[in-house]
């Protein structure tokens, strides 16, 4: 059955993979809000049911009569910095958005959130909402506000990406895939170190496939689902050790950065550090429950190890 999407970000990094994974394998026809499409790296003329709405998201009522026909909603986009800005787009613009959507009309809505406000058991992490990033505060209170009307809006499916990687020359790359290159440039002076620190990280690749997934499977209650999006757990030792591997740097012994080392350091050097930094450094371990892959569903994944982040990135040392 051919299903009408509305779809907010297309134009991030996330945002244009899951738009060309719904291009290419569904015949839906999709609604993407965009303020600029100039940056749209897909062909958006690949089919005449591909429509672009140029707009800005503090301005979706402008859209109601629209969202009031949509099947699925997919809200990816984000503001992440002024916390004016991010409170508008993040918290108020969203709820509006939800709140002009039919529940019975509307199947669905896949918002996306941020692993970043939930602790190691998949529940909101106080300290997110308290001295997170103004994007990491706003993330929080959104999903606090939208738990609050559940029962007045169409099903709600949570998702929680952890670290994002994503990029190529059609397609913007996530924060984390431009930085890569230069960590690696450190790779001799960081094969030396230890540390007690591990996460979980997936490709936007990835997060396309299990998006592609829900949309075909849609949820069979009003329950509230979440989904935190990554690869199982790796070590930040395993990381390191995987990566001397790949660039053939041998490890002769390493030295522990401990929590009291490394604030030595962050001493030594006057480091200014915001209390969310403080924060994530004595945490470490930013690890969770069930993380879901395209493989929990059978399917293919794109970049399933570190080894394949290193392929990927295509950066010599």
């Amino acid at each position: 059955m051919k299903k009408r999407i509305f779809i907010t970000g297309a134009s991030g990094c996330i945002g244009h993979y899951i738009v060309e994974k719904l291009i290419q394998n569904t015949e839906h026809e999709l609604f993407l809000l965009v303020r600029n499409p100039d940056k749209l790296g897909f062909n958006y003329k690949y089919r005449p049911d591909i429509h672009i709405l140029q707009g800005n998201l503090r301005d979706i009522n402008q859209f109601k009569d629209l969202l009031s026909t949509i099947n699925i909603a997919i809200l990816i986009a984000t503001a992440w910095g002024g916390y004016q800005e991010v409170l508008e787009i993040n918290v108020k613009a969203n709820l509006e958005l939800v709140k002009l959507l039919n529940p019975k009309i509307c199947e669905q809505i896949l918002y996306f959130s941020t692993a970043s406000i939930l602790d190691q058991n998949n529940n909101l992490l106080p300290e997110a909402g308290e001295i997170g990033t103004d994007y990491i505060r706003t993330k929080y209170e959104c999903l606090q506000e939208l738990l609050k009307i559940t029962p007045q809006i169409p099903p709600l499916r949570v998702l929680f990406p952890t670290l994002v990687l994503g990029g190529e020359d059609n397609k913007p790359y996530s924060h984390l895939s431009g930085g890569i290159s230069d960590v690696v440039k450190w790779i001799n002076l960081i094969r030396w170190f230890q540390a007690d620190a591990s996460f979980h990280f997936i490709h936007a690749a990835d997060i396309a496939t299990v998006v592609y997934y829900l949309v075909n499977h849609p949820p069979i209650s009003q329950e509230t689902e979440q989904f935190v999006l990554g690869n199982p757990e790796i070590t930040l030792n395993q990381a390191v050790e995987t990566a001397c591997q790949y660039y053939q740097k041998p490890i002769y012994f390493r030295l522990n950065l401990s929590p009291r080392l490394a604030n030595f350091f962050i001493w030594l050097f006057k480091i200014q550090m915001a209390d969310w930094d403080r924060f994530c450094l004595d945490y470490r371990h930013f690890t969770y429950q069930n993380p879901v892959h395209p493989a929990v569903y059978d399917l293919p994944g794109y970049c399933a190890t570190f080894t394949d982040v290193l392929k990927l990135s295509q950066i010599k040392n």
